[in-house]
């Protein structure tokens, strides 16, 4: 069902609106009043005749037309009564700003789903509850008790806390920001921040999409809805709250990386703008409601004075962004409108007596260039500064030009009235350089992020029984670990290039095998048990005669059990041992809400001190395998430096694609790490030297 009836109603009653100031139902009545709504307003009292002036009803029910949006502020234990009369009287889309739910224990958790029940049985979709209710600017429509209404604007703004959203609101007056709907979405036992995206998505008023969240009702789906809705519009969200991973377990090198990944991974895939603060989150949403899409990462700066400037190309530099060199055609110009003395090489100085006409002259000289995307214009107020009407021009070339600009005018009570005319233009206007050039970078990558290809992932020809086997079988068991010999197994499966070898009961077999295989070889503990080989002494490398591995296998079996009493040790495995290469690591973690999270980095026991790791949520491209690999500090090894050679870059690639598509479709895989992965000079394929698999229990 559409949301149209909560943002656009033509009529709204207001259950529990009382004739006591003070009162909740008091305080949405009087918004709705005062904020100049201009449908009908039924006020909903059994006690009252009127309230506020107008004529009050018993109930929903007594009311001569069905109200399009119903606002409820009774007591908890009453809410479920006034939904069934909602639910005779036609009206279907109902606001619960009441509290006494879910937030306070088992006992409103179930009146919570009561309510909820009864709701869904009758069609009637529900806000909250335990919320501030809801406002539409452009409708004058205040169905809150949240203050003001604020002026109308282009960004969307939901939140999870109410108390929150009432200080975004406080700020956002003295900061001019306007808004073109306003939720407060509570409890979210029935409409959630996933409606609320695709309504905002759907709505042309709304150009950036905004929120708070402390947790998700559901991860998957909420990735979809936001990776569609990010490529028509911006989203940018506050998120708090647990990594809510406890299912990953910590005691795994993956488990414990991915919990602190999950969600910056996820905001990243979707496109959303992730943002650390309040403050920084309408920095970002101003200019992106108001301006155009920069076409490149390219910036000129046009200043009134040396030091800013300076700190506006650091900014520039350390954001990774380009200070943008001028073309000689836009030198020629500059030349022609700017004093001798001035700075005409980008950060562009105006010098320090520039007026009005000198700024419009040199940022339309600037933003004329093809080489230049971005404008930043920045002004201190000296004596001869001609603040307002240096505003009014940067509006008017920016609107002319059509390319973005943003502003930072410093200083307090003498660019205050400039400030203003920058933003009633909307132009955006920063309190520091710093603060500027980190939305030009935000406006930025969300450009690049909308430019790229669609995703294509590729699946590679498998053997999937093998794999089911082996699952179905440790499943049958009641186990939930996969020992090494068959999560190598499972990779050969999928296409994975694992050591040859076997288990020996005995040192003289152990002999025979390496014989077999070839010298040097590595001996590992083989026990369903042990984990952990090297905690316990368990691992022996470089082995390269019978002697060697007999003394090796004899002392393993004597001090292995001593330590580990517990363990049914079934052998040694014997296997090849791979003499060339770098250790990386390979890995899984499946998080609860989003699902498998791949996992890129340095092998060996240091990975997590090294924490030189990537991490991207599957399935993945073939594009994306070779981002993961780029955005570690490994990558430089593996590109190969001085004397060092390089190694198979694309075959590790391809082999992160296969792990993606072997988690992808085995849903009972929890969590799995290959570690190490040796990987070798290019034209060799990397070999998958040990691994670990983690599974459900079976239903």
């Amino acid at each position: 069902m559409r949301l149209e009836g909560f943002f656009k109603p033509d009529s709204v009653a207001v259950v529990g609106a009382s004739r006591q100031p003070g009162k909740v139902g008091h305080a949405i009545l009087t918004a709705l009043i005062e904020g100049g709504f201009e449908g009908d307003i039924y006020p909903v009292n059994p006690n009252a005749d009127e309230v506020a002036g107008l004529k009050a009803y018993p109930d929903v029910k007594s009311i001569e037309t069905t109200p399009e949006l119903v606002v409820v502020a009774v007591p908890a234990k009453a809410v479920q009564a006034v939904i069934k009369d909602c639910a005779a009287a036609g009206a279907k889309s109902v606001v619960v700003v009441s509290s006494g739910f879910r937030e306070t224990g088992s006992r409103g958790r179930e009146l919570e789903q009561t309510v909820i029940r009864a709701a869904q049985r009758a069609d009637v979709r529900v806000l909250g509850p335990n919320c501030l209710g809801l406002m539409v600017p452009g409708r004058k429509l205040n169905a809150s008790f949240a203050g003001d209404i604020p002026q109308p604007g282009g960004i969307g703004y939901f939140s999870q806390s109410g108390s929150l959203l009432a200080a975004i609101l406080d700020m956002a007056k003295a900061e001019d920001i306007g808004f073109s709907r306003l939720v407060s979405i509570g409890n979210k036992a029935d409409i959630d921040e996933n409606e609320i995206i695709r309504a905002y998505g759907e709505d042309d008023e709304t150009k950036v999409i905004a929120g708070y969240l402390e947790d998700l009702k559901d991860g998957q789906l909420f990735l979809r809805e936001a990776e569609q809705m990010s490529r028509e519009k911006p989203i940018l969200l506050v998120k708090s709250g647990d990594t809510g991973a406890g299912a990953l377990a910590a005691s795994s090198h993956t488990g414990a990386l991915a919990m602190e990944a999950a969600e910056q991974v996820v905001f990243e895939r979707a496109g959303i703008i992730r943002c650390h603060s309040i403050k920084a989150q309408f920095d970002y949403a101003r200019a992106l409601a108001t301006q155009p899409l920069p076409e490149a990462p390219t910036v000129a700066v046009v200043a009134n004075g040396g030091g800013p400037s300076i700190l506006a190309a650091d900014a520039i530099e350390s954001e990774g962004l380009t200070l943008a060199e001028l073309d000689e055609e836009t030198v020629e110009k500059l030349k022609d409108v700017l004093p001798p003395n001035a700075g005409i090489r980008n950060p562009i100085d105006v010098l320090g007596d520039a007026r009005a006409r000198r700024f419009e002259e040199t940022l339309r000289a600037a933003l004329e260039s093809d080489g230049i995307a971005v404008g930043l214009v920045m002004l201190t107020p000296h004596a001869t500064a001609e603040v307002e009407r240096t505003a009014e021009a940067t509006v008017a070339v920016a609107r002319e030009l059509g390319k973005p600009v943003l502003a930072c005018f410093l200083g307090g009570d003498s660019v205050a009235e400039g400030i203003r005319v920058l933003r009633r233009g909307g132009i955006p206007c920063y309190d520091s350089p710093e603060a500027a050039v980190r939305t030009i970078k935000v406006m930025s990558d969300y450009a690049r992020w909308r430019q790229r290809p669609k995703r294509v992932v590729k699946l590679f020809p498998v053997n999937r029984r093998k794999v089911e086997q082996v699952i179905e079988r440790k499943q049958r068991e009641g186990e939930t670990e996969i020992g090494e010999m068959d999560a190598k197994d499972i990779l050969d499966a999928y296409g994975f290039v694992i050591p040859r070898g076997s288990v020996a009961t005995t040192a003289d077999q152990a002999a025979n095998i390496a014989s077999q295989i070839g010298y040097p070889v590595v001996l590992k503990i083989w026990s369903p048990d042990i984990l952990n080989k090297s905690e316990v002494g368990g691992i022996r490398v470089g082995l390269t005669s019978p002697q060697e591995i007999k003394d090796a296998f004899d002392l393993m079996m004597y001090r292995i059990p001593k330590q580990a009493p517990d363990a049914d040790i079934l052998g040694v495995l014997v296997e090849e041992m791979c003499t060339r290469g770098q250790e990386l690591m390979l890995g899984m973690a499946r998080d609860p809400r989003y699902g498998p999270l791949m996992m890129f980095g340095q092998g060996g026991v240091l990975v997590e001190v090294m924490r030189d790791v990537a991490f991207y949520l599957a399935p993945i491209t073939a594009d994306e395998a070779r981002e993961m690999l780029r955005s570690t500090r490994t990558y430089r090894l593996l590109q190969g430096e001085g004397d060092r050679p390089g190694v198979d870059i694309d075959a590790v690639a391809e082999d992160l694609q296969r792990l993606s598509q072997l988690v992808t479709e085995f849903g009972q895989i929890e969590r799995m790490e290959i570690n190490p992965y040796v990987v070798g000079p290019r034209g060799t394929r990397p070999v998958a030297v040990d691994a670990h698999i983690s599974i459900k229990k079976a239903d």
